[in-house]
């Protein structure tokens, strides 16, 4: 739940997130990227693609996947990057909370959505990562278990910033 019902994004140097910061504009202040349309570029060599909402069924379409023979509803990433070289997407879910709310349970979907994206990409040969950003509210004592459990499942929970070092970048 956003405090007064607005927020405004706000990027800082690196991948730090406030509110509904956007990882494409996070990598993009960092010295030699840039971008054009959905591709990421490192010292002009393409290193990644923005795959964030819908553009994940754009790229999933270029590629003759039809997501409705695969999984029954579409999921919409906060964010996701491709990264080719690896063959690997990164899924990021940025969760802010600022008073007790229904984002709390959400944080326990991750197996079930970490299983929905891999079995859409399994016939690209495309691995998932599933990972949150969160704010200092998930730091409470009261969600050891559930953070305990997000990583269980093989995702993970990192608090304002995304280590670029997490996208292989």
């Amino acid at each position: 739940m956003k405090k007064g019902g607005k927020g405004g994004a706000r990027t800082q140097t690196g991948l730090h997130f406030e509110k509904r910061s956007d990882l494409v504009a996070a990598l993009v202040d960092l010295p030699g990227f840039s971008v054009k349309g959905f591709d990421i570029f490192k010292n002009s060599e393409l290193v990644a693609r923005n795959c964030k909402k819908h553009k994940l069924y754009v790229f999933l379409k270029e590629q003759g996947i039809d997501y409705k023979k695969i999984i029954s509803k579409q999921l919409l990433p906060d964010e996701a990057i491709y990264i080719p070289a690896q063959k690997k997407l990164y899924i990021v879910e940025l969760k802010f909370q600022e008073i007790g709310g229904s984002v709390d349970e959400k944080l326990q979907t991750c197996d079930f959505k970490k299983k929905q994206y891999s079995k859409l990409f399994a016939p690209l040969g495309i691995d998932i990562e599933y990972s949150y950003v969160l704010n200092e509210w998930f730091m409470k004592p009261a969600y050891r278990d559930v953070l305990n459990y997000v990583s269980a499942m093989g995702c993970k929970a990192f608090f304002k910033t995304l280590p670029i070092e997490e996208l292989g970048l």
